[in-house]
């Protein structure tokens, strides 16, 4: 069975004294963070601080990418966008409403206690209550049972077409398979116990939130036999450690790296590269032809969004082209693209996006505010200054939001600190907001059931919680589309009414740039950096 063509492979992509400097900011910080010395140890510089460590409860991808690395999942995609087995191998049966997973054998937790279809079924019930995906893939179950320690039977109401698709899905939020006593954990709660069967093991006593995390090869981990191909295939550990280290200054790390004392820096700030381009001992290289889509989230529980007159109002403020240019600068490095599904895709349509790619239009934003009564209530807009690749839009939207007549408070903080805030649901002036934005992948934005930001059930919903009844029964319309022009036509209806409603506001696509030492090599090109297979020369 095969992925969706959305899901396909992604391409593989100074000197002086102020250098100097840096490169001695950097031994200081890594030597302050340095634990016990292994012969190999890779060191990365990921794009923000690990403080989540819960990958069902967040969506942020420095917490999926966590995920990846601790726990494993049942089925996952190849290169080419191929739905393989990984914890296990399919059947189903012939009226398409049952499916069986057998475990394969050899899988066993970090603890030293097997794996068994009673923790898969438990991890299985808890992704389900927190995933938009999931929730359709529920709502068309009968029961996810265990039969015996090795079977899981998935027994549908109603054939669901998808069902690997979802389940193999590698962003917001994956299906990581836990312990079943982890697994029990309230889906509206987060985990307190990290044993996974993945091929890393975290390791708490070294854990420094938002600072450093560290893990260790779990040399208990059985890899599947297939060359690794994707997010699939056999996860072969070739390193004994890897830390991520957290370094705000993209200069830092940048002298870090070419220093010798960094291997990786996941996300390059655009205006840099040219000083690493110079450098004959590190590649630069993007990861994922899609690339991101940088996007601005209003919360509808509160004034002033809460009336859909005045989210139009702040969108009509609002260009594109000055928060690409002001984020990334290079116009090389981004494009324009008002499709929630990603230009260039298949269900990429632009409708409803005009003003957006033209620039906005402040004085029909003011007109509109004025028709609208707006009585001066104050916006709430989250900065996170840590985070290069969010941290800009921010300021441009207050700039726009200023220029259109609403009253604006710019608050900032770091990006962890955001991801937790943006989860309250209080009044901005107790501690909630009303404006954050974010960035989304194109592996897990390009179609209305897995986009992470679509689900809008009120409460249940992703952050924000619009509450649309309408936008749900397009999505459901989606799945029971047949073919692929009847999927696009369901996808422009939702394009028209997600722009309308405003259910969240798409502000330019800009690729990931990763740098890496030569010394590092083989890593796999996935969207989702994975630190498997790879190697790491002395």
């Amino acid at each position: 069975m095969r992925f969706n063509r959305r899901f396909r492979r992604a391409d593989r992509g100074a000197t002086g004294k102020g250098a100097g400097c840096r490169l001695a900011a950097a031994a200081v910080v890594l030597a302050a963070m340095a634990g016990p010395v292994q012969a190999e140890t890779l060191t990365a510089v990921m794009h923000s601080g690990l403080r989540m460590l819960d990958p069902i409860v967040s969506t942020a991808h420095i917490t999926r990418d966590h995920g990846y690395m601790v726990y494993d999942v049942l089925v996952a995609g190849d290169g080419e966008g191929v739905v393989r087995p990984q914890m296990a191998d399919w059947s189903i049966s012939d009226d398409k409403l049952v499916y069986t997973f057998t475990l394969r054998d050899g899988l066993r937790f970090h603890d030293g206690a097997p794996v068994t279809a009673a923790d898969v079924v438990a991890s299985l019930k808890r992704w389900g209550a927190r995933d938009g995906a999931a929730a359709f893939l529920m709502a068309a179950t009968g029961s996810i049972a265990a039969e015996g320690d090795d079977k899981v039977v998935w027994t549908l109401t109603t054939p669901f077409p998808l069902l690997l698709e979802v389940l193999a899905k590698p962003s917001s939020v994956p299906a990581f398979i836990m312990p079943a006593r982890v697994a029990a954990t309230p889906a509206d709660q987060t985990i307190t116990d990290y044993v996974g069967s993945g091929p890393f093991v975290f390791s708490s006593a070294d854990f420094q939130p938002g600072v450093k995390v560290v893990y260790d090869r779990f040399d208990g981990y059985k890899p599947r036999s297939e060359p690794a191909s994707g997010l699939a295939g056999g996860k072969v550990v070739n390193v004994d450690r890897v830390e991520w280290v957290t370094m705000p200054d993209n200069q830092t790390a940048i002298s870090a790296l070419m220093g010798g004392e960094v291997d990786l820096i996941e996300n390059v700030q655009i205006d840099l590269l040219d000083i690493l381009k110079s450098s004959p001992d590190v590649t630069v290289e993007t990861r994922d032809p899609l690339g991101y889509q940088v996007f601005a989230r209003m919360n509808f529980k509160h004034p002033p969004f809460n009336d859909v007159r005045l989210r139009r109002a702040a969108m009509a403020a609002l260009g594109q082209e000055q928060v690409m240019a002001t984020l990334i600068g290079n116009s090389d490095y981004y494009k324009l693209c008002g499709a929630i599904f990603g230009c260039g895709t298949p269900l990429g349509s632009e409708a409803g996006s005009e003003s957006l790619k033209a620039g906005g239009d402040p004085a029909r934003a003011r007109q509109m505010l004025t028709e609208a009564g707006y009585d001066g209530t104050p916006v709430v807009i989250m900065q996170a200054t840590d985070l290069g690749t969010v941290g800009t839009a921010p300021v441009v939207i207050a700039a726009a939001l200023r220029e259109a007549g609403f009253k604006v408070d710019l608050q900032a903080m770091d990006w962890q600190t955001l991801v937790s805030r943006r989860a309250s649901q209080k009044p901005p002036a107790e501690g909630g907001w009303n404006i954050f934005t974010s960035f989304i992948s194109g592996i897990e934005s390009n179609t209305p059931l897995i986009n992470p930001i679509l689900p809008s059930t009120g409460d249940t919903g992703w952050f924000g919680w619009a509450n649309d009844p309408e936008l749900e029964a397009l999505r459901a319309a989606y799945l029971k589309a047949d073919g692929l022009e009847a999927q696009k036509a369901v996808a422009h209806r939702i394009q028209e009414h997600v722009l309308d409603q405003v259910i969240f506001v798409p502000l330019g696509n800009y690729p990931f740039v990763q740098a890496r030492s030569n010394r590092l090599t083989d890593m796999l090109p996935t969207a989702v950096p994975v630190f498997w297979n790879l190697t790491l020369a002395d």
